[in-house]
């Protein structure tokens, strides 16, 4: 009988966020790597639901040779915590409905803010699978700083962490997007690791252009992603927009639970635009335009420790890159990607002071950074550890 995978991925191609550019490839290069042995691979997933802003058709059910796609339709939200809370609770009950009586021989779960992983660790569980998890973000420890209700947080931290050590304790193997994350799971031995992290997709390379600047034009900063708590755009962009003048002009693409906070800190902006989501053909033409590309996480203890997707994105353009990170961030960007900006994170004025000093506008050489991260690299080797635990 052929040897049958449970993958599990809230997002997935065609929805538009980091979740679904790292697993909608890698579910393809599992396929193909487990054809030959006549191993058959089901995502389970959502039709696409990232922004409420931004809508994609897709099909509930896909069939791409020994790749099984079915994709859970789930109630409309607008990213806030009750709504996400919500729609992964209809997503968690739906896949036990499915799995029920089907047989698998390994779980595997992509998560970043938990749930999926602990949806994994249950179906893994019930059925005595071994469980292989992609861990993309420490949830407990965000949790820790960005939750605002105290008496919530005190009341919803001990479920989290029993949640986490339940699933972690279990797991077969677990791969962490970033060695930030290292020294925190040093406490759960039982597993196996990896550190297969983000990668730079194959339509970035191909499409990167360099059009050099007059001193004289208006120069654009452009951020690209989503517009969260956890972003802290609100916190910087609106002071930088001031300092800058309007010889820059910023530019926001995407959506997020605190966009309203940015749109409320910009009302006396002129040199802002803020534009809903788009797809990756429209992206790398912004990307193209842009004189300066901006990536920013909030000034959290917990963001010290990881290392954002959108940085393999970004990097792979010739230009210079403003990033407002701390910690394994900007480490890894110091030493992988050359002409870049480091800027404290929250920080308006030094963003300002760095970007008016930056006169180079020479294509920036990132060949080495390139070479070393192309996702279709880090898939393969992922594909072969996820098949060896069958």
């Amino acid at each position: 009988m052929n040897k049958r995978i449970l993958y599990l991925t809230f997002y997935f191609e065609p929805d538009l966020c980091a979740c679904s550019f790292r697993n909608s490839p890698l579910a393809h290069e599992l396929a193909k790597q487990g054809l030959k042995d006549g191993i058959e691979i089901d995502v389970l997933t959502t039709l696409p639901n990232r922004y409420s802003s931004y809508t994609a058709e897709a099909p509930e059910e896909e069939k791409i040779g020994n790749l099984f796609i079915k994709r859970i339709k789930i109630p409309t939200h607008q990213s806030g915590v009750k709504d996400q809370m919500l729609s992964f609770q209809h997503y968690f009950s739906e896949v036990r409905k499915y799995v029920k009586d089907k047989k698998y021989d390994l779980v595997f779960a992509s998560s970043s803010r938990l749930f999926t992983a602990y949806l994994g660790y249950r179906v893994a569980k019930n059925k005595k699978l071994p469980l292989y998890l992609d861990i993309r973000d420490l949830f407990v420890d965000t949790i820790k700083e960005v939750f605002p209700n105290p008496l919530i947080k005190a009341a919803v931290l001990p479920i989290l962490k029993y949640i986490e050590s339940e699933t972690f304790n279990y797991a077969s193997h677990i791969n962490i997007i970033s060695g930030g994350f290292k020294d925190y799971f040093k406490k759960y031995t039982s597993a196996t690791y990896t550190e297969y992290s983000n990668g730079i997709d194959p339509v970035f390379l191909d499409a990167v252009k360099f059009n050099s600047k007059d001193i004289a034009d208006i120069k654009t900063i452009l951020y690209a992603g989503n517009i969260g708590e956890g972003q802290g755009l609100h916190r910087i962009i609106p002071v930088a927009a001031k300092k800058l003048g309007h010889n820059y002009k910023f530019k926001i693409i995407g959506d997020g639970g605190a966009k309203f906070k940015l749109i409320a800190a910009l009302k006396d902006a002129s040199n802002v635009l803020v534009l809903p989501p788009v797809n990756r053909v429209s992206l790398i033409e912004e990307y193209n335009k842009a004189d300066f590309l901006f990536i920013h996480l909030n000034d959290y203890e917990a963001f010290k420790k990881v290392l954002p997707s959108k940085i393999f994105e970004l990097g792979v353009f010739p230009k210079p890159l403003v990033a407002g990170v701390n910690g394994y961030s900007r480490q890894f960007i110091k030493e992988n990607l050359p002409g870049s900006i480091l800027i404290e994170p929250c920080n308006g004025d030094e963003m300002a002071n760095k970007i008016k000093a930056c006169e180079a506008y020479t294509a920036v050489d990132r060949t080495l950074f390139i070479k070393n991260y192309k996702r279709e690299t880090i898939n393969k080797k992922m594909a072969q550890s996820i098949l060896s635990y069958l």
